[in-house]
């Protein structure tokens, strides 16, 4: 039993400290002055936002990139609330932008891959973002993708996604959390690994789109828009697939407010990882989880003396101290050090978290956006 505590606890530390390493590799990007020239189609899928929409439309008119570079496709997936009148008061008060407003073309179990599927068969551009309803906009993101695009010949780009800072415990569980995924997720840039990406800032070219046949292949599954999508342009063309970590191109969002949600939320995200085919990607989750596992189950084993009270306590140190510096670079990136305060207490929860959501995600359906999947 010691010897797999041993074993599994090397090959975490090496795996975060890879993470570590690309993260570093990953140079920040950098606006310079350049003739905008990219045009885009920022694709918007939408149902039942009318709660978050006016923040999202706020940051849009906010949006310093010309006008005639981009147009706006929201997709409504039938929503019930208000959401289409808000957008159609926005586009009548906004004549200046060029937005569409599209009914989703359901031809799948997947609505969001139907809706982005159907903005891009209405999109003029060469070039597709994608974001959510429930986000907010930074004022030169634009800006940063065309810049980035100008300087390299990268066909795909994944960019920076982060929560809200909240005062209360369950929203900085939330951030740490999606401070260490972003944090692997550019470190598996930074090591030509990519396997993560976040569909709230998400950029690629119409053409490649089309080249590997859209979602083609992945509709039997609700969610994972923006990963299967990665993992297809990856094995295509690997060396231009980058990361944009620029911090004017930081997409922000809203953690879930109540545990039950977030469960939801984590079982949705759970239920599309056996289907992933990247092996980097299916590895890192193994060895996380296997990780988590231990420090779950070494708590009661050293109770029963089967472990000995030291040798988990330092790798409890060993696995606290190697996170904490994934987490700390990534909220350095993304001026978040705040929510390092309640990184001991996450710490403490969190193995116990994500084995109950592998755990459950096997056997539990998820609801999103008022519909009832199962896995």
């Amino acid at each position: 039993m010691i010897l797999v505590y041993i074993i599994i606890t090397i090959v975490y530390l090496l795996l975060i400290s890879g993470f570590i390493y690309g993260f570093d590799k990953i140079k920040e990007f950098k606006l310079a002055n350049l003739q905008s020239k990219t045009k885009f189609s920022v694709i918007i899928p939408f149902r039942n936002e009318a709660k978050h929409l006016p923040l999202l439309l706020s940051s849009i008119t906010s949006i310093a990139y010309p006008k005639h570079l981009f147009e706006i496709i929201f997709v409504d997936d039938a929503s019930e609330d208000d959401s289409v009148d808000l957008i159609h008061t926005f586009k009548n008060e906004n004549a200046s932008f060029n937005i569409s407003l599209l009914n989703n073309n359901r031809q799948s179990h997947s609505p969001k891959k139907d809706a982005i599927t159907t903005a891009i068969s209405h999109s003029k551009y060469d070039w597709i973002i994608t974001t959510d309803a429930d986000c907010v906009l930074p004022k030169y993101w634009l800006d940063s993708y065309d810049a980035y695009i100008q300087h390299t010949n990268a066909m795909c780009i994944a960019a920076p996604v982060t929560f809200f800072n909240e005062s209360n415990f369950l929203s900085r569980f939330q951030l740490l959390d999606i401070l260490s995924l972003q944090g692997a997720t550019i470190g598996g840039f930074g090591v030509k690994r990519p396997f993560l990406c976040n569909g709230a800032n998400f950029a690629y070219k119409r053409a490649v789109f089309i080249e590997v046949n859209g979602f083609e292949g992945n509709t039997t599954i609700a969610s994972g828009d923006d990963i299967f999508l990665l993992e297809k342009i990856a094995r295509l063309y690997p060396k231009q697939v980058a990361f944009l970590k620029c911090d004017q191109a930081i997409v922000k969002t809203n953690a879930q407010p109540s545990w039950k949600k977030l469960i939801n939320q984590r079982i949705r995200w759970a239920s599309k990882i056996s289907s992933y085919e990247n092996w980097f990607g299916k590895l890192t989750g193994l060895i996380i989880l296997l990780m988590n596992a231990l420090i779950m189950i070494g708590v009661f084993l050293t109770g029963f003396s089967v472990i000995k009270i030291k040798i988990f306590l330092y790798i409890l140190f060993i696995k606290f101290n190697i996170d904490v510096l994934l987490i700390y670079k990534a909220a350095t990136f993304f001026n978040q050090k705040p929510g390092l305060r309640s990184v001991v207490f996450g710490f403490i929860i969190y193995p116990f978290f994500s084995v109950y959501i592998a755990f459950i995600s096997v056997f539990k359906s998820y609801s999103w956006k008022g519909r009832v999947f199962k896995k």
